[in-house]
This record gives structure tokens, C-alpha cells and sequence, in this order.
């Protein structure tokens, strides 16, 4: 594998400013998950009744056979969850995300009607509540095109959202190519929305949450109670507010099933969590779509060439200058595990690092011998590279003074007299004054622990080549 497809930077230490309407300090997203009618049952095709989010401990599937039990726990989520849930969101006049499965939808006008009259957004959670991680490509391909399909059918317009849940490796990807979802959320590594591209298509992804979730009530460890489940989404309300206080809002998903949370001991805890994010200041409640339309007016998708996507002569042509005069470094750079976590300066400067340390040292030490004297003649002479010309200029070592010009002189032959290569700093880290005190103190050091302080400046100074062209 030389390519890792799996992110594991995101946005890094530096999270872009949200900026949420109205100065909100967090977004809340409240997304009622609605399965009822789509679980696996014999009735609907399948080969087994469903086993999966109910009260009942420790259930397994019955193939071939219908589980009354279950499916009567299902129904009850339709019939009274459903319900009491609309009731607590209407009358508190809050936005509401659906995730809809295509068939249970079907099987539920009333309710879905009473969705659409609230005004609550209706996004897709596939054809059927079924698992896709066996599923064939083609299949879920196929099932994908029949949800939207069937969702238009009953809802009235194709969704604009997309959330499978019980998904495969290939959902995402999959869903993105279809071209026309605002919004897709089969993920749960972050904390705001983010742009992933899917070839020439970039695709915006709002993550989803399984821990801010009523499915705790039905899995191990869980929740047992209304308070804990209340508690939890305190806690995590807090955090993120007091985050966004700081200037860096976040986004709070809240996943709901009409089955569990709309259970009367369970929906209380809910009902306290809602009085008390209400309660304060600089809240925005937003369905996904509403979200997803700020997030798209307000940070657009960045176009830029990811290195990790680059071919080999490309990585060399944008990256082989970085190490003067060693575009080797990026040859072998490009031949290691890259991925979207060295789509930055960082990334990048890692790689390159990397080869240059497994290097041998004669390797290293021609890297050295390549880089020019610090003002010396070739500076004079304007024969640096551009980075290096750059850079001296940057610490004034093109205006120097007579006095300045004979001690970097000095300095330059009896350092390549003791080490066998020039002096080596990164100068955009120091000013001239400390460029000369550090290039006395350092002739003084034994040739092991130069060599090693030299590479080490090598290193900073591709670093700062490459703050210059990567995020």
C-alpha cells in the first residue's frame, strides 16, 4: 500500500471559525431517525426478523421466521413514539432532521405528512434498515438509486441528504457519485462539516454521532435511565459551548429513534436536555440541510493539488527543490505511504524528512555540501535558487555591511575547514545578529553533534519551503 485513503488530520489543531448565524456559539442538530417499516422482516423480503436497537436483551435474528415481539416494538415507535416526539419538537418549535428509510416511509402517509407539515427536513436513510456490509457494489448501487427513487414517490422531491447507518466500506463513496446529495453523513471523526472529494466532485460531509444517541438505551454500555441520557447530552453541551465561547463553535448532533427515546421514561430526559440548551444564548437549532447550506456559502471547498494524489513526476516538479538541490528526496518520498494527512505542510515535510534520515550518511552529507554559504559568493553572484535567494534576503543577508560581510567571511572558512560543509541555518527563524551569534557557538561543537544540528536545520528549513505552498 503507498497510498492511505483513511484521514486522519482533518482539520488539525486549527479548526476554521464556524460562523454560525446570528454569532451562535453551537449548532444543534436534532436528527429523528425513522426505521420503522424498513427493519429486516420476512413480511418485507427478508430472510430473517430484525435484531438490532429494541429493548429486548439480547436479541438475534430468527431466520425465517417473524419475530412478533420485535416487530411489535418497531410498531410502537410508529405508532406512539412517532407521536409524542412531534409533539415535543412542534410545540417547542424546533427544526428537525429526518433520516427516512425509503419502504418505512412508504408504509407511514400519516407520518410523514405530519413531517412535512412541520416543516422538518426529510433526508434519505436508504431503501431498507438492513445491514450493506456483505453487500455487493452493484447491489447497493442499485439500492441507492431505488431509495431516491421510492422517497420521491412518497415524500413529494428526491432527498437532498443521505444517512445508511448500517453501511458498507463503499457507502460514501457511492452516495457521492450520485451527484446529488447536499450532504451525506455516514461518518463520525469530527465535529464539523467537512469537504471530501470523490474525483472531480467534492462532497460535503456532516458527521453523524453513535454516543449523543438514544441507541445507548438499547446497546451495552448504555443508558438505563431518562437522567443519564439527559446528563450525557449536558455534559457534552457544555463542552462545546464553552468551545465556542472561545471562538472555535462547534456542531452538536443528537441521534433519536422513535422506538427508544420516545418511550415516556426516556423522552423526559430529552425533554430537560431541550429546557436547558434553550435557556441559554448564542444556540442555533438547524436541520443538516440548513447547516450544509451555511457551511457551503461560508467555507466553500478549497481547490488545490493534494500531494498525495499527485503522479510521481508532478510530486518531483512541486516538491523536488525543497531539499536544495536533492530532488531524489521527493523521488523516494512519493514511493511511501502517503495519504490525505500529507495533503499539507506538514504531511509533506514528514515524508520528505523521512527519506532524509533513512538516508546514509554520505547521502546526508551531500545534501549538506549543497547548500550554498550563508552571503557568500554565490549570493554575490545571484546564483542561488530562488528558495535560497529568498530566504537569505529575508534575514537581510543581501544588505550587509562591510564589517558584517568580512565576519560571515571568516566564519564561512573556518566552519568548512572544521566540518567539511558550510554553515546551515533556517533563517527566517533567527535575525541577523542571531544568525552570526548562533554560527559562533556553533563552530565550537564536535563534528558528530554538527552534522546532526546541520540535518536538523535542513529539515527546518523545508518546513518553512513548504509553509509557502501547502495549507
Amino acid at each position: 500500500m503507498t497510498r492511505y485513503p483513511r484521514d486522519m488530520r482533518g482539520y488539525g489543531g486549527s479548526p476554521p471559525d464556524a460562523r454560525w448565524p446570528g454569532k451562535a456559539r453551537i449548532a444543534i442538530s436534532l436528527v429523528l431517525n425513522y426505521e420503522e417499516g424498513g427493519e429486516n422482516c420476512i413480511l418485507h423480503g427478508d430472510a430473517a426478523s430484525e435484531a438490532f436497537l429494541s429493548d429486548i436483551a439480547g436479541a438475534a435474528q430468527w431466520p425465517g421466521q417473524r419475530h412478533w415481539n420485535m416487530e411489535s416494538i418497531y410498531e410502537y415507535g410508529a405508532r406512539a413514539g412517532f407521536w409524542r416526539l412531534h409533539r415535543l419538537f412542534t410545540g417547542m418549535a424546533l427544526p428537525v432532521t429526518i433520516y427516512g428509510v425509503a419502504t418505512a416511509l412508504a408504509r407511514s402517509p400519516e407520518q410523514v405528512a405530519a413531517m412535512k407539515a412541520a416543516g422538518w427536513e426529510i433526508a434519505s436513510h436508504g431503501l431498507k434498515w438492513v445491514e450493506h456490509r456483505d453487500m455487493p457494489e452493484e447491489e447497493e448501487r442499485r439500492q441507492i438509486a431505488e431509495a431516491i427513487r421510492l422517497h420521491a414517490e412518497v415524500v413529494g422531491e428526491r432527498p437532498r441528504g443521505w444517512y445508511t447507518g448500517r453501511c458498507s466500506a463503499n457507502t460514501v463513496r457511492l452516495t457521492a457519485e450520485e451527484g446529488g446529495f447536499d450532504w451525506i453523513s455516514d461518518t463520525y471523526d469530527d465535529d464539523l462539516p467537512y469537504w471530501r472529494r470523490f474525483g472531480s466532485h467534492e462532497q460535503l460531509i456532516i458527521p453523524y454521532t453513535l454516543e449523543a444517541n438514544d441507541m445507548r438505551f438499547a446497546t451495552a454500555p448504555g443508558y438505563i435511565e431518562g437522567e443519564q441520557f439527559f446528563t450525557y447530552l449536558k455534559d457534552s453541551f457544555d463542552t462545546l459551548y464553552a468551545e465556542g465561547t472561545a471562538g472555535t463553535a462547534k456542531m452538536f448532533s443528537i441521534g433519536l429513534h422513535c422506538r427508544l427515546i420516545g418511550r415516556p421514561g426516556k423522552i423526559a430526559g430529552l425533554k430537560r436536555f431541550l429546557d436547558y440548551a434553550r435557556s441559554h444564548e448564542g444556540v442555533w437549532f438547524a436541520t443538516r440541510g440548513q447547516i450544509a447550506a451555511h457551511w457551503a456559502a461560508t467555507h466553500p471547498p478549497q481547490d488545490f493539488d493534494r500531494p498525495s494524489e499527485m503522479t510521481r513526476s508532478d510530486f518531483v516538479a512541486a516538491f523536488g527543490a525543497i531539499y536544495e538541490h536533492s530532488p531524489w528526496i521527493a523521488e523516494k518520498a512519493h514511493a511511501l505511504e502517503l495519504g490525505p494527512a500529507h495533503d499539507c505542510a506538514e504531511g509533506i515535510a514528514s515524508a520528505l524528512a523521512r527519506v532524509f534520515r533513512s538516508a546514509p550518511e554520505t547521502q546526508r552529507l551531500r545534501v549538506l555540501k549543497a547548500h550554498p554559504d550563508l552571503a557568500g559568493k554565490l549570493a554575490r553572484a545571484r546564483r542561488l535558487t530562488a528558495e535560497s535567494t529568498a530566504e537569505q534576503a529575508s534575514a537581510g543577508l543581501d544588505a550587509l555591511t562591510d564589517a558584517e560581510r568580512v565576519a560571515f567571511e571568516e566564519l564561512n572558512h573556518d566552519y568548512t575547514e572544521k566540518f567539511g560543509f558550510p554553515f546551515i541555518i533556517a533563517v527566517k527563524d533567527h535575525t541577523k545578529p542571531a544568525i552570526l551569534a548562533a554560527f559562533r557557538r556553533r563552530i565550537a561543537n564536535d563534528r558528530a553533534t554538527e552534522f546532526a544540528e546541520a540535518c536538523h536545520q535542513v529539515e527546518r528549513i523545508a518546513w518553512h519551503r513548504l509553509k509557502d505552498l501547502l495549507p
